[in-house]
């Protein structure tokens, strides 16, 4: 089911071609069963994905999902659920196939709602999004008009994930791979718009993302940054000493006034705050489908105001810029 030939042979031609002659070998290691001792047990569960037949499709809406025109008979719901249980733990969404809730530990849909404001419009545009998970942000760009959605995570559970759901929501303009940015060729400046959410806390080095976004983007194609931060002025920087909120790989938590400045300094221009709150248990939550620890164990249990280790609790800010020159929509 997993097959990205189409993908690659539409990419020949054009300014993805460098991207397209590498591929093959790059998805090859990010899908090894030599290296992922549980890809072979998440295959068999995509494999058992039963045959449904796709009445409608749900792209603009908060679950992203399939129906169809009458409910499924239980034993085939069953089938399809156990499936689908077999992908646990599932991070980023909602879905809703066939009448089956996909409840996921994020509300990713309050994430989207917070972004439209700073969106430019996507009908036309080819997209990335780094760090996507599943894929929910992917589908509702789609959803949105994007002409070409292309997700990139280095988790192969997340990419089997994305296949089960492509099986039923079948979009040919959106595709998610097994890599992470660092598999992207440099300069490749090809995307009208990218996205990067909740990836910059956990690079060593934030310039060097940014520098990385900045080069896939098309002249005058729009960054859409979304991000832990502080509170404080230009400057103020938390570098946790040990972990954040239970997470060893946070490095760098700046400030809004700091990151607008970091932007600049990369060369971004038109750098703008479009939302900053904190995190809430409601939108980062345990459920039947992401049954391990989540953000209210993450959090000081007589201060929920703090992390664990004392920090701040997450607070996350959406921040939009733009790369240098004139943006032309690509061919």
């Amino acid at each position: 089911m997993i097959d990205y030939s189409p993908l690659i042979d539409r990419w020949q031609e054009g300014d993805l071609a460098p991207w397209a002659r590498a591929l093959p070998g790059r998805i090859e290691q990010g899908l090894s069963q030599k290296r992922y001792g549980d890809l072979e047990r998440w295959l068999a569960a995509l494999d058992s994905l039963p045959d449904i037949d796709v009445a409608s499709v749900q792209l603009d809406s908060p679950r992203v999902g399939a129906s169809s025109n009458q409910p499924l008979p239980a034993d085939l719901s069953t089938s399809l659920r156990e499936a689908l249980m077999g992908l646990h733990p599932w991070r980023k969404g909602p879905f809703e196939l066939f009448g089956v809730h996909i409840d996921t530990e994020w509300r990713s849909d309050w994430k989207w709602e917070r972004l439209l404001p700073g969106l430019d419009p996507l009908p036309g545009r080819r997209v990335l999004d780094v760090g996507c998970g599943s894929g929910y942000h992917c589908w509702r760009m789609l959803g949105a008009g994007a002409r070409e959605v292309i997700g990139i995570d280095p988790t192969p559970l997340f990419v089997v994930q994305f296949w089960a759901l492509q099986k039923y929501l079948q979009q040919a303009a959106a595709w998610v791979l097994p890599l992470g940015i660092e598999q992207v060729p440099p300069k490749l400046r090809a995307f009208d718009s990218v996205f990067s959410m909740g990836v910059l806390y956990h690079r060593r080095s934030p310039m060097d993302h940014l520098l990385e976004l900045r080069d896939c983007l098309r002249p005058g194609g729009q960054l859409v940054l979304e991000t832990l931060v502080i509170e404080g002025g230009p400057g103020a920087v938390l570098v946790p000493e040990g972990r954040y909120a239970r997470m060893g790989n946070v490095w760098f938590l700046p400030s809004c006034d700091t990151l607008l400045g970091w932007l600049r300094k990369t060369g971004f221009a038109d750098a703008r705050v479009v939302d900053v709150g904190n995190t809430s248990t409601a939108e980062q939550r345990t459920t039947e489908w992401m049954t391990f620890h989540s953000l209210a164990n993450f959090l000081d249990p007589d201060d929920s105001s703090k992390t664990i280790e004392g920090y701040t609790a997450p607070r996350r800010a959406v921040i939009t810029a733009r790369a240098p020159g004139n943006w032309e929509p690509a061919d």
